[in-house]
């Protein structure tokens, strides 16, 4: 590879907290990386992260992480960015992030140039932004009101490479980032020594998950390394390969279009890429572009919704399973008039979600087979505007939610109680609000910059 220009980059995990393997590590940074860079954060698992600045991940696993990298940031000298930290990347997030790494510091007695970078935004600069136009819907959101902003906890803005850029030529030698693009944290080191544009964005979509793009996700991360006109890819783990279909498929990877990726400032268009083994185990690709656009950052608002209490059965009734939409149908219609004669004005708005998992509960999609299945699980979801009233209503459906028969001229059946008590309190439950972008000058204006020491 021609060094002139390029960047290596270790992408040691797909997010950090999942677990990294020492020799793994070591190994690709023995390989003459440039950089360590990876993902913390992500919205797959809902609006909770954000809404309460609590990470996903336990603080021991991502202390274990981090023990690691920050250690092989002391011996071989060579960057760490983190982006998303703590999940949601809001600033709680991001400190929670730092406390754990100043930990980490005092225990291994180092002391690091850390940045942090902030992407969390206060309502009132969303509010300028959209009195000023600058703030337009993704689809299949609608028009952003006052009132929305309003009820929002937290709202990030997700970060393109020009604020970790800014941060390690600083001098930062651990950069932690607030929310940003997956693939833009591992962009960064790459686009700052040079490469590539279109390579380097290419690069950092298909290593954003780490071993995602090889042969066997869970055997370790991978390293890259971007070109002016490519980029190769390879497992950090000597028995994992990557191969033209791994690699190449990994663009279809929470994306809904397989050739064009939207970041902030542009596009990455591989339309006409190529993907072609080097050997058994690394892969090529050519052909990757990126086409500048006006710069814009995809805003994430999370905000309080109304508390639930859920409850679960198993069913294995042969003639239940049968005729399991008129049976749910039924037993729906009657836990709704049972509630309100118990409750009546009292229950206020509320919401009871039977979800029947092994039949229908994942897609909501009608089922054509009239006989998908030996067992079915049965979730009752009670939702209400207090915990006690949303546990109140399930008790009340209780009997009936456990006791249904299919006709009422049958005897009661009981199904598979799963839990005592029944009832689980699962707290307030959260709501995004957001799925907006707003257009910026550059890719700093709404990001902060704090260092340590």
């Amino acid at each position: 590879m021609n060094t002139e220009k390029s960047a290596v980059v270790v992408v040691p995990v797909g997010a950090l907290g999942a677990g990294i393997k020492f020799e793994h590590l070591e190994a690709g940074l023995a390989a003459g990386a440039h950089a360590m860079a990876m993902d913390a954060g992500s919205t797959d698992s809902g609006p909770a992260a954000l809404a309460t600045g609590l990470s996903k991940y336990s603080r021991d696993a991502v202390k274990s992480d981090l023990k690691l990298l920050v250690a092989a940031q002391a011996k071989w000298k060579v960057p760490l960015l983190v982006g998303s930290c703590g999940t949601s990347g809001c600033d709680m997030a991001v400190d929670w992030t730092l406390g754990i790494v100043l930990e980490i510091c005092e225990e291994l007695k180092l002391a690091p140039r850390i940045a942090t970078l902030y992407s969390e935004q206060q309502r009132g600069v969303i509010s300028d932004r959209l009195a000023q136009g600058r703030v337009r819907p993704l689809a299949p959101s609608v028009e952003l009101g006052e009132a929305v902003i309003e009820s929002c906890e937290h709202i990030v803005a997700l970060m393109g490479p020009e604020p970790y850029i800014a941060a390690l030529e600083a001098g930062a030698e651990i950069v932690l980032g607030g929310r940003t693009t997956d693939t833009a944290v591992i962009a960064a080191v790459p686009i700052m020594r040079g490469a590539g544009a279109g390579p380097a964005w290419h690069a950092g979509k298909i290593a954003e998950c780490g071993g995602l793009c090889t042969t066997n996700p869970f055997e370790g991360g991978v390293v890259i390394r971007v070109e002016q006109d490519a980029f190769e890819i390879e497992p950090l783990s000597a028995t994992n390969r990557c191969t033209p279909y791994s690699v190449s498929a990994h663009m279809l990877y929470e994306n809904s279009d397989p050739y064009l990726l939207h970041e902030p400032g542009g596009i990455l268009d591989v339309t006409q890429a190529r993907y072609e083994p080097v050997n058994d185990r690394i892969v090529r690709v050519t052909g990757s572009r990126f086409i500048e656009k006006p710069y814009t950052m995809k805003l994430e608002g999370a905000a309080n919704g109304p508390f639930q209490t859920m409850m679960l059965i198993g069913i294995t009734d042969p003639q239940v399973l049968a005729q399991i939409d008129s049976f749910l149908a039924n037993m729906h219609a009657t836990l709704i008039e049972r509630v309100d004669a118990v409750l009546g004005e009292a229950a206020g708005q509320y919401d009871i979600s039977l979800r029947p998992y092994g039949w229908n509960a994942v897609s909501g999609l009608p089922v054509r087979d009239q006989w998908p299945t030996r067992e079915l699980g049965l979730l009752l979801i009670a939702t209400a505007g207090t915990q006690e009233l949303a546990l109140q209503i399930a008790k009340i459906c209780n009997p009936y939610f456990f006791h249904f028969p299919l006709r009422r001229d049958k005897e009661l059946p009981s199904y598979g109680f799963t839990f005592s008590p029944a009832e689980i309190q699962l707290g307030r439950s959260y709501e995004f609000v957001l799925n907006h972008i707003v257009e910026t000058v550059d890719g700093l204006e709404l990001v902060r910059m704090a260092y340590w020491p």
